[in-house]
């Protein structure tokens, strides 16, 4: 949730080391970030948020801008790291297929992108998407990003996105509503 007005105070504290404004910042922003880190397959979503915020806290003194911005730069940061431990899981193969990390997922990230849709099916349309589709729609819809913010974390130009993102919703609604024919 928008901090608002606060935001900067909290900023400013949270750059002098206070622990309580670092408290704030991640309670504000880490479950979005596990949210979406756990949907993309993560093999270790909760270590991977910590590590998101160990490199804010070591990047926060070059970081420039409003709340928006800081939002935005959190989850360029988990995209990143995301990319890096699948990166590292190509040298290091494990067995979990990204359905299973899907499924490990869980819960409340299916209840809020979907408002009730069940589990499966939810993992069904993930899975029908394309990667940067699935990017985009979980940076919008968990992330709570705008398209402008989603833009340079998937290098993508602004119009590009706004376009992957309207072919991905046009591509879940059809496949929702075969399931709900089916039904």
């Amino acid at each position: 949730m928008p901090m608002g007005e606060k935001f900067g105070a909290v900023l400013d504290a949270a750059r002098t080391g206070a622990e309580w404004a670092w408290s704030e910042l991640y309670l504000d922003l880490a479950p979005p970030v596990l949210g979406y880190l756990r949907a993309r397959g993560s093999m270790d979503a909760e270590d991977l948020t910590q590590e998101v915020f160990v490199s804010a806290v070591r990047g926060l003194p070059a970081f420039e801008g409003d709340e928006e911005n800081f939002r935005s730069w959190i989850f360029v940061i988990a995209h990143n790291r995301l990319i890096d431990e699948r990166r590292s899981r190509t040298r290091h193969p494990v067995d979990p297929s990204p359905m299973e990390s899907l499924e490990a997922a869980g819960g409340n990230v299916e209840d809020e992108f979907m408002n009730g849709v069940e589990s499966a099916d939810m993992r069904r349309v993930l899975a029908s998407l394309t990667p940067i589709q699935r990017d985009v729609i979980l940076l919008r819809v968990v992330g709570g990003l705008s398209a402008e913010d989603i833009a340079p974390i998937v290098k993508r130009s602004y119009t590009a996105v706004k376009q992957v993102q309207r072919r991905g919703l046009r591509l879940m609604a059809r496949l929702l509503s075969e399931k709900a024919l089916a039904s």
